[in-house]
């Protein structure tokens, strides 16, 4: 039990950074995923024997969680007592992870592609627990900007990322493209690109296969002309000028609204993923050069965001 000075008790109080921990600790697949890096993992049968996997993966969702980079996440270690607890860092440990180990650890995810592979194994676990159905799909995009900063080793800001204009604003960076199932709003695909790459472009790719009905918002008209590979029902917003000129007196119009009103519903579905990237895990910018490593780290924050918003169902089941 740790205390402050007398009377003091420093257990006592749940704060929300272990509330969430718990929660996070408790919906994960360790076992799954822990399984699915093993194989690539070092055995180290030379040297100083190498962290445990799980406590390399823990390490590696907390920065994801919260923001951090590689050596922020080895001072948090040193200065958080609570994180290394989540990573099974006990007080018998003679040494911690430093942050060329954290960069490894990253680096082999990203070199194997397991960040793909980890949503992949969450979306197994989700569709037999019932929690995600493959009838329907929404797909749309977000902004992530990048530094436009050229101070760097190169003197140039990253040659993957490009500037686009939306609205009357410019935009520097890359994009997130997203499908994510109709019913639950849980992501199935992630695809990142520059800024640059208009959204009907990435579409198709986003769908996996088995939907029949596919949402979008207006950014994506004249995608039913393209999508043949997938013989799929389209439902794409109406422009926003040419829905205001409906006259709700017309019955025809009117009708036209409604079924605008309920494609807008199911739409809906697929800001809650952004909302929890953005807001709850304070994705806004890009943390690395390059679109593969960007990617990779957004398709990890996409796979911890569903599970975060399956959290209730999953305890329950």
């Amino acid at each position: 039990m740790t205390q402050l000075g007398p009377g003091l008790d420093l257990s006592t109080k749940r704060t929300r950074k272990r509330e969430f921990l718990d929660e996070m600790r408790r919906v994960v697949p360790w076992s799954r995923l822990i399984a699915l890096i093993e194989p690539h993992y070092p055995k180290g049968k030379t040297g100083r024997p190498p962290f445990p996997v799980a406590t390399m993966l823990q390490i590696h969702f907390m920065q994801q969680w919260f923001g951090l980079s590689d050596p922020a996440m080895e001072e948090a270690l040193y200065d958080v007592p609570l994180y290394r607890e989540f990573a099974g860092l006990g007080e018998g440990m003679t040494r911690l992870p430093d942050e060329s180990t954290i960069l490894r650890f990253r680096h082999l995810l990203e070199t194997h592609g397991l960040a793909a592979q980890m949503l992949a194994v969450v979306n197994e676990i989700l569709s037999e627990k019932g929690l995600m159905l493959k009838a329907g799909s929404a797909v749309d995009a977000t902004l992530i900007s990048a530094p436009t900063s050229t101070k760097n080793g190169s003197g140039k800001r990253d040659a993957e990322m490009h500037q686009t204009k939306k609205g009357n604003q410019w935009y520097f960076g890359m994009k997130a493209h997203i499908g994510v199932d109709a019913e639950s709003g849980l992501v199935h695909t992630v695809i990142g690109t520059a800024a640059n790459v208009h959204d009907i472009n990435a579409a198709e790719a986003l769908l996996h296969g088995q939907e029949k009905d596919v949402y979008a918002d207006a950014g994506y008209q004249g995608i039913e002309k393209r999508s043949q590979a997938n013989p799929v029902r389209w439902h794409v917003a109406m422009r926003s000028g040419k829905r205001r000129k409906l006259d709700l007196n017309n019955r025809l119009d009117a009708i036209y609204n409604q079924i605008e009103r309920l494609k807008a519903g199911v739409r809906a579905k697929v800001e809650h993923p952004f909302r929890v990237l953005k807001q709850q895990f304070g994705y806004t910018k890009t943390r690395y050069r390059g679109l593969v490593k960007n990617t990779a780290q957004i398709t990890t924050l996409f796979a911890l965001g569903n599970l975060w918003m399956s959290r209730r169902a999953l305890t329950k089941v």
